[in-house]
């Protein structure tokens, strides 16, 4: 009985650092200040931006899908809702809002009430300058565990407007020959999940003052 009584802490001690471990995020856990590109893996293309404008709608900076994985105009920023409201180094969350920052024009990924000049499903653009734009450039990570992982097909549902970032295939001509239209959708479907790709990947934890680039 005595032996038991001394077993007991051990025992309690081990199930509350198990617990405390499984309250941990996984080491492929996608991170706050991470760069990365983004697949969609109905349609096999990479979220892309560039410096050219729609020619209808709201003439902003289009945004497209394209084949290619080395395309330095893939790559985007994660960031927060608003500036310290996502920690570098500190893991996104299923249900978190993050902005998407277009890392080599500053501009974020943004929708709005225009149709989208192919399909006439809602545009995606780029849009603010520095990183900095509007409520409309805020969307939100719907995973289904506790942190979205690297692995997982992912969607992001605009808060604004409450559409689905996607892709259905439509192909632009010139100047754009051969790129996907991306556009928001009012419905959750195989067009609309996503999954991290290439990129620097700020190590995960829950302690934002460290952190490491893989």
């Amino acid at each position: 009985m005595r032996g038991g009584c001394r077993l007991f802490p051990l025992l309690l001690l081990a199930l509350l650092r198990g617990l405390c471990r499984g309250r941990e995020p996984a080491p492929g856990a996608v991170t706050c200040g991470s760069v990365l590109k983004l697949l969609n893996t109905r349609h096999s293309v990479r979220l892309h931006s560039h410096e050219v404008k729609y020619g209808s709608g709201s003439g902003q900076q289009s945004v497209t899908g394209v084949e290619a994985s080395d395309d330095a105009n893939s790559y985007w920023r994660i960031r927060g809702k608003s500036d310290g409201s996502c920690q570098r180094g500190t893991p996104v969350k299923c249900g978190q809002a993050i902005r998407l920052t277009h890392v080599n024009t500053g501009k974020n990924l943004h929708t709005h009430h225009f149709p989208s000049p192919l399909s006439n499903n809602q545009e995606v653009s780029a849009f603010g300058d520095d990183g900095e734009g509007d409520d409309l450039d805020i969307w939100i990570v719907q995973c289904s565990g506790t942190y979205w992982e690297r692995e997982d097909a992912v969607r992001f549902k605009h808060v604004g407007t409450e559409v689905f970032l996607s892709i259905t295939g439509e192909q632009y001509g010139h100047p754009i020959r051969g790129q996907r239209e991306v556009h928001g959708m009012s419905t959750a479907n195989h067009h609309n999940y996503w999954k991290a790709m290439e990129g620097i990947f700020i190590k995960p934890s829950m302690d934002p003052a460290k952190h490491d680039e893989l």
